[in-house]
Order: structure tokens, then sequence, then C-alpha cells
């Protein structure tokens, strides 16, 4: 009997020093510094087709990615670029109209509206009402640009405006904070783009 109390005691101390082992790797394991965030979210970049880059009036567009658009959609935000600098406006105001297109058509230039406007069309969904010109105009994206920036720069105070603001008050959209998660990547391609510029 005596040896069996002894056996069962010396299993008993050897599976507590076991368990405090294991909870002492765990604390360090956690206290531990890392080398990297366990949080930090991953990015997917599209892959875009390996193809030269083209010129859009000043702009030599590459082929992407840039901020997740290939170069299909970069030369309509070239368009945008372009419209825009032919009007004096700088490269804030032309991301707002980089955002604007970004949050109407994801930079496409689509030949269809949606539920809400079945005539909208283009890279800004400019609708069929007599204030946004033909149709071919607004498939045009240098004219639809054009003619967002010059509604735009004629609302009063819009330079005090918020970027989605000013986008809300040319748009008319139901939710006037709808284009606001797209800016940050309107200013990547705008820069991009910028620096990609002869004039």
């Amino acid at each position: 009997m005596r040896r069996l109390l002894i056996a069962a005691s010396v299993v008993f101390c050897l599976g507590a020093v076991g368990l405090v082992v294991a909870v002492a790797m765990i604390v360090s394991s956690l206290a531990a510094p890392r080398d990297e965030p366990t949080t930090a979210a991953v990015t997917s970049q599209p892959s875009c087709p390996d193809v030269p880059p083209v010129t859009v009036g000043t702009i030599s567009v590459p082929a992407g990615p840039v901020a997740g658009y290939c170069q299909d959609r970069l030369v309509n935000a070239a368009w945008i670029m372009e419209a825009a600098k032919a009007q004096g406006i700088g490269t804030h105001t032309q991301a707002i109209g980089v955002m604007t297109a970004m949050g109407e058509s994801s930079l496409r230039n689509i030949d269809y509206g949606d539920a809400v406007g079945p005539d909208s069309r283009g890279l800004f969904q400019q609708r069929d009402n007599g204030l946004w010109g033909t149709y071919e105009q607004r498939m045009d994206p240098y004219t639809a640009a054009t003619m967002f920036f010059t509604k735009l720069v004629r609302i009063p105070g819009w330079k005090e405006l918020s970027p989605t603001e000013a986008a809300h008050a040319v748009q008319v959209n139901a939710d006037p904070d709808h284009y606001t998660r797209w800016f940050p990547e309107a200013e990547v391609v705008v820069a991009e783009l910028t620096a990609r510029s002869s004039g």
C-alpha cells in the first residue's frame, strides 16, 4: 500500500510540474515580440495583362495594377484627369472625379444602367434626362468627365465640401456617403498617373 501511495505521489508531482511548464511556455510565447502582426490585412492585387504603357493625353498609363486597377480602367481614370486639367482643376479635385467614377462604374465605361437609373450610362452613370448630353457624349470618357467637372465647379462653396459631399452634390446619389470608401484609392491612382504625366 505504501508503494502505491508513493507511486501516486510521484505521478501527481510529475503531472503538476508538466502543467506548470506548459503554462509557462504558453505565457512566454504570448509575451514574446512578433516579427509580423497577426492582424495585418493582406490586400490582394489583380493579375493585370502584361501590356505596354498607352498614352492618354499627357499621361503614360501603365499595365497596372495601381490601387487594384488594371490598364483598361486606368485609361478611364487618365481621361478623367485630362478633362479636369483642361479646366485648370488640380489633383485633389481630379481624385474626386476618379473616386466618383469608381463608385458609379468601377472605372468601367458601361453601356447600361441599374434599377434606380435604367437610362444611366458611362463612367459616371449619367442619366438621359437632358442634363448630361447625348448618349454619345455620356459614353465618351473625356466628355462625360468634362460635364461632371463643369457641374461641380458651378456649385457654390464646392471647394469647402468633403470629397463625398462634392460627388454627391453633382451625382445626387441616394447615399451622400456612398463615395467615401473610394477616395484613398482615387488618390493613389491620381498620384501614380500624375507621376507619369508629361504635362
